[in-house]
């Protein structure tokens, strides 16, 4: 089966401030106790979304009804820090997530994201700011990441990117999703087996 390659990701984005912003807080860990990650999503940011004692929404971003519909995250230094759970790109990709802007992710964070077809791009401070800026504004500006052109641009603003080049060529060949690969090459796999004495 096929895997449709990700060459832009476009929607309106959401900003959730802070640094270090690490996988516990993003899917706490009593919310991993799950056969698949399917519903996932309502649990994303939990424990800061909602109040402990009286289980009241906080003013988190993500309590904007502004930002309902967001399907871009802009981040700000070590995104995904912390533990190595699968669970929390899981998260965000189940709550709508399609793609990630800040200055830097934790390593493991990053490379379970690209696996599920979430570009996480890299940009600098001083071009971050002006476009969490320009979303907190207008919850209805539209953003665009171009990962050909590694290129964020909303409006007037237009900012460069990067991304390694192993997480790029596999989103944009649509070669990011290992299970997919091995499925999809099967013949392949029964033919090298085959040929093997101990698999015999």
């Amino acid at each position: 089966m096929a895997i449709e390659p990700i060459t832009k990701v476009t929607g309106t984005a959401i900003h959730v401030p802070g640094s270090d912003i690490d996988t516990d807080r993003i899917i706490p860990a009593r919310f991993m106790k799950c056969v698949t990650f399917d519903g996932l999503g309502e649990y994303a940011f939990y424990d800061v979304r909602f109040n402990p004692e009286t289980g009241e929404k906080t003013n988190h971003p993500l309590n904007d009804p502004r930002f309902d519909n967001a399907t871009i995250m802009l981040a700000g230094i070590n995104f995904g820090c912390g533990s190595s759970r699968e669970h929390a790109p899981q998260s965000l990709s189940k709550y709508g997530f399609k793609a990630i802007v800040a200055e830097s992710y934790a390593e493991i964070f990053f490379g379970n994201s690209t696996t599920l077809g979430m570009p996480c791009v890299i940009a600098k401070k001083e071009d971050l700011d002006p476009l969490k800026k320009a979303v907190e504004e207008d919850a209805t500006l539209e953003v665009t990441i171009d990962l050909e052109a590694l290129k964020v641009s909303a409006g007037d603003i237009s900012i460069s990117v990067t991304l390694p080049d192993s997480a790029r060529h596999a989103l944009l060949s649509g070669k990011y999703d290992p299970i997919a690969e091995l499925i999809a090459n099967n013949d392949q796999i029964e033919a090298t087996a085959s040929g093997l004495a101990y698999v015999q």
